[in-house]
């Protein structure tokens, strides 16, 4: 569960996800203060956790020693599309066979596939719990 609340200026939002505090903020150009990541730097910081995660957890499945994870995104827009550059660095990884079979992983980790599949929002709008969800 995540719970997210108004913080101390406009666009600061306190949140709570699974009980880790975490601060959101827009940066200057969009007139917040860069007390903490943008909504989509959050985003962004989901896809890069799974996929690390997840090559991580393949790469002890196999027992590889010495495998380590580097995870690198950026959010973009082109005309009306949301675009997600990703490069990953990894290294311990024993032989081409492996490079392949995480190259086919990378794109089926389970936040990248429910990035690409899209997600369906349920929405309920309570116009009297605002003040008192703080």
């Amino acid at each position: 569960m995540v719970h997210a609340t108004q913080g101390a200026t406009p666009f600061q939002v306190k949140i709570v996800a699974s009980g880790h505090e975490l601060l959101a903020d827009e940066p200057p150009d969009n007139g917040g203060t860069n007390a903490g990541p943008s909504p989509f730097d959050l985003v962004l910081a989901g896809l890069a956790a799974c996929t690390a995660i997840t090559l991580r957890m393949y790469a002890g499945r196999k027992q590889w020693s010495g495998f380590d994870v580097a995870v690198r995104l950026r959010h973009r827009r082109e005309g009306g599309a949301h675009l997600i550059d990703r490069e990953v660095d990894v290294s311990g990884v024993p032989d081409s066979a492996g490079m392949e079979r995480l190259r086919d992983i990378v794109e089926r980790t389970p936040v990248t596939l429910a990035l690409n599949g899209g997600f369906t929002i349920s929405t309920v709008l309570d116009e009297t719990k605002a003040g008192a969800a703080r």
